[in-house]
């Protein structure tokens, strides 16, 4: 599963992003600040006309939520796909996704919080890197580094490196493997599904919200007693807003893996928080607590646009 690693292709200046809304329904003025802050990074951006139905506390009908997904990856005209907004409802689409049909149209998919159950099946099922990053809804407002780091992530040959503001290691070392991981409530979620998470060898990051510490020491006592954290390779712990002090998660944490020799790096801005850094999942980086530093292998797209581009520039020379 790891060492696929198939990248997406890259996003250019002017290619098309798709939006879906898997998950929840969503304000109409947040969403549309959101497509501005796309736009104005230059991409053009396609809103299926029916994304804005509702039924109770989903954005429409399962399957309809699922086709939008499985419609936008098998449209070759479309380069990204990103989430409206996260909240409820991802787990109960991933058994309606199209998952050899996406296999064979791998692109750039966005999102984070309830949409961590789609980026974690995305990437076992397919194989392919997929962005734990901000959503149209959380775009709007998003601070000048989260709306750089999502840049630098989908549009650039730039190697990613993160470095927490201010890193908490609790427990020193260095490990290397690809990255998984995303909303600890949603992933616990997924455990004992056939989408079930397991994360050998690889280096996990969580984060989540408004979950008060024993639920989180309960969910992860969970998984660890399910055994996904068996062989991890390291940890990288987000922001875990409104979710009890800084001390008490990091105190849970600290117990949960104090048997385990690896490396545990806290204070990531991914997440709920202030910045929601874009992480690639999938991509094979290390973690080294005495740097406190995250950094990723290789880009976390590939190029096979230049050959779009010199087609393009044949086509028009042609025109010409």
């Amino acid at each position: 599963m790891g060492n696929m690693q198939l990248v997406p292709d890259r996003l250019l200046q002017g290619d098309t992003i798709g939006i879906v809304a898997p998950a929840s329904p969503f304000d109409r003025k947040e969403f549309d600040r959101g497509v501005a802050v796309l736009k104005a990074m230059g991409f053009r951006i396609i809103v299926p006309d029916d994304i804005y139905i509702k039924k109770g506390y989903l954005a429409g009908p399962d399957i309809h939520r699922a086709n939008l997904i499985n419609t936008f990856f098998a449209d070759r005209k479309i380069k990204a796909i990103i989430c409206a907004r996260g909240g409820f409802g991802s787990m109960r689409v991933l058994s309606l996704l199209d998952f050899e049909s996406i296999k064979k149209n791998p692109k750039i998919f966005i999102g984070f919080s309830d949409i961590s159950a789609i980026l974690s099946v995305l990437y076992t099922k397919c194989g392919f890197v997929v962005f734990h990053g901000p959503m149209v809804t959380s775009l709007g407002d998003a601070s000048k580094k989260t709306r750089e780091a999502l840049l630098a992530a989908v549009s650039s040959d730039a190697m990613l490196a993160i470095r927490p503001k201010t890193g908490i290691t609790i427990r020193h070392g260095m490990a290397s493997g690809p990255i998984a991981g995303g909303s600890l409530t949603t992933l616990c979620h997924l455990v004992g599904t056939p989408f079930g998470p397991m994360f050998k060898g690889h280096i996990l990051f969580l984060e989540d919200k408004g979950e008060a510490c024993y639920r989180i020491d309960r969910m992860l006592t969970h998984m660890k007693l399910a055994g996904c954290f068996d062989g991890l390779a390291g940890l990288v712990i987000g922001s875990f807003k409104d979710c009890g002090s800084v001390s008490e998660i990091i105190g849970i944490v600290d117990n949960l893996f104090k048997e385990d020799n690896i490396p545990v790096l806290a204070g990531f801005e991914v997440g709920h928080g202030k910045s929601n850094i874009t992480i690639p999942i999938g991509l094979n980086a290390t973690l080294d607590t005495d740097t406190q530093l995250l950094s990723f292998h290789k880009s976390a797209t590939s190029n096979q646009q230049k050959v779009r581009r010199s087609e393009g520039q044949k086509i028009r020379r042609l025109e010409d």
